[in-house]
Formats: structure tokens, C-alpha cells, sequence
């Protein structure tokens, strides 16, 4: 993509595929040894209790000995891509055994 050797300098480079120059040159932080006992932590948690938020989660880490906020959790459980298991609406669920009704009006000028 980016070609630090090329004739082309980096940020004419940058400006050629429209993206920005700090996303060349960021670099991404390593994930740190206790952040990855907190996530090991919250992933068994998970997976006995799948329908337990942040603030659950917190709670039963807490119990355990963990000090950890929620936010801290939270943002642990986005980085795992991982949510609680909750009801969804089904609004926009429809029921194939329903008869579906003609729109009556259509042609109609009203």
C-alpha cells in the first residue's frame, strides 16, 4: 500500500489513496500482560453467564479479587467483540402463516 522506498514521498502518498498521514505512521500499543488475565477473566465469566453486561461482569470480577471498573470492562469486552446475550425486539419479524392484505388505495387519487 504505502511504499516507504518509492520516489513518491510518504504524505504524497498518504494523499494519493485518501487516508491520513497519522494512520501510516500509528503504530498499535501491544495488549498488556494484566489486560490479558482481565480478558481471559471475562471470557470464562462469559461463557458460564452469557447474559451478563459490563456491569455484571464487573460485579463478579470484583468478587473474585479483580479491581477493575466497569468502563475498563466494557471496553475489554468491545476489544473481545463480545456482548450480553439479551432479548432482541422483533418488530420488524414478520409471521409467514399471515395473510398479507392488498393496499386498497393505491390507484386511488385522494
Amino acid at each position: 500500500m504505502i511504499d516507504r522506498t518509492d520516489q513518491l514521498s510518504v504524505s504524497r502518498q498518504a494523499e494519493l489513496l485518501n487516508i491520513s498521514r497519522g494512520t501510516v505512521y500509528y503504530l498499535p500499543k501491544p495488549t498488556s500482560q494484566t489486560d490479558l488475565a482481565m480478558m481471559n477473566a471475562i471470557d470464562k465469566l462469559h461463557l458460564d453467564f452469557p447474559f451478563m453486561g459490563a456491569r455484571q461482569l464487573c460485579r463478579e470480577l470484583l468478587k473474585q479479587g479483580h479491581i477493575v471498573g466497569r468502563l475498563h470492562v466494557r471496553s475489554l469486552m468491545l476489544k473481545m467483540g463480545i456482548s450480553a446475550l439479551a432479548p432482541q425486539p422483533g418488530t420488524s419479524q414478520r409471521n409467514p402463516q399471515h395473510k398479507v392484505f392488498p393496499y386498497l388505495l393505491r390507484k386511488l387519487l385522494i
